[in-house]
């Protein structure tokens, strides 16, 4: 089953984030904030994250950096409810990270993670 790290410092985003995943049969690992988000991800292996660009206290672009320092290339979802997300693509180091605004449908959220898998299962295989 696959694992998912949900990091979104609102509690009713998470879970509703949670449920989602739940439903469609993913093992959810939920962090509120940028220390704990961390944390969890040195603790147990994920598969994908969904990291809130905006957090309480740090960015999530510093979260997702820092996973990224430690697993180049693993698949992330960035989430926001405030900002346009066309900057990620613009940075080599976020270049294949999904963007998806809030609110959002259970279908985008699917869309978006599959979108994710595939980016990262496809550069593993153009460059194997």
């Amino acid at each position: 089953m696959p694992r998912i790290l949900v990091i979104d410092d609102q509690a009713d985003v998470r879970a509703m984030i949670a449920i989602l995943l739940r439903v469609q049969r993913f093992e959810v690992i939920e962090a509120s904030n940028a220390a704990e988000a961390l944390a969890a991800f040195e603790a147990s292996p994920c598969d994908l994250a969904i990291v809130d660009i905006f957090l309480d206290g740090r960015s999530g672009v510093d979260v997702i950096l820092a996973m990224r320092a430690r697993v180049p290339r693993f698949p992330i979802v960035a989430i926001s409810g405030i900002t346009a997300l066309d900057f990620l693509p613009g940075s080599a180091d976020l270049a294949d990270i999904v963007g998806l605004q809030k609110p959002f449908r259970p279908n985008q959220l699917q869309q978006a993670i599959d979108a994710a898998l595939g980016s990262v299962m496809h550069t593993m295989v153009a460059a194997g």
